[in-house]
């Protein structure tokens, strides 16, 4: 379905998953799994659940360590996005991470349909 998946934290997030070798965040224990998002669910996942958020850090992760528990689904918590959404079904660790970026909020924000609409032609 897709080359690459992604995972966005905040600074805190990272620096803390760093330190441990574990990537761990609230939203994922409560839910039972890791949320993830492919290329073109990041824009929206970023304006969505990252609104005040000027700095954030985005984890592309080394498939061939994670793909037998990867399993793409429909969103939670269900709403508007429709499309299938990887979620990761066992820990993560750092050393499962290929590439680390640093990603600043830029100067103008999408609107929420077009977000949508990009979402909805994968």
């Amino acid at each position: 379905m897709t080359n690459n998946v992604y995972k966005i934290l905040t600074e805190e997030q990272w620096n803390v998953a760093s330190k441990t070798g574990l990537i761990e965040v609230e939203i994922d224990k409560k839910d039972g799994f890791d949320h993830r998002a492919t290329a073109v669910q990041l824009a929206g996942t970023v304006s969505f659940y990252f609104p005040e958020d000027k700095n954030l850090i985005l984890l592309q992760l080394d498939l061939d360590l994670i793909n037998d528990d990867l399993v793409f689904e429909a969103p939670l918590p269900k709403g508007e996005r429709t499309g299938k959404f990887p979620h990761l079904y066992s820990e993560l660790k750092v050393n499962q991470v290929s590439q680390v970026y640093k990603i600043k909020r830029g100067a103008f924000e999408l609107p929420k349909e077009i977000l949508l609409q990009a979402e909805n032609s994968e």
